[in-house]
């Protein structure tokens, strides 16, 4: 996957952030997104997060995903 592929969320995700549902569990399932970024460094140095992929759904809202949960459209 790279920045600005189209993606869908393959696997169960309960999130608490969600701006229509905010503080409430959020099943995000079947939701299609964008990548907007991809971690794998910070201040020049190699890291390795358990979440590296950032995908924005819409304005308001994103989330930190890993690659098994994700699928490309």
């Amino acid at each position: 996957m790279q920045i600005g592929d189209r993606v869908r969320v393959k696997a169960s995700v309960m999130v608490y952030t969600h701006p229509e549902h905010r503080n409430q569990p959020f099943d995000i399932c079947g939701t299609e997104g964008e990548v907007s970024n991809i971690l794998n460094d910070w201040q020049g140095r190699v890291i390795s997060p358990n979440y590296p992929y950032v995908v924005k759904f819409g304005k308001k809202f994103q989330v930190h995903l890993q690659e098994s949960e994700l699928e490309l459209v």
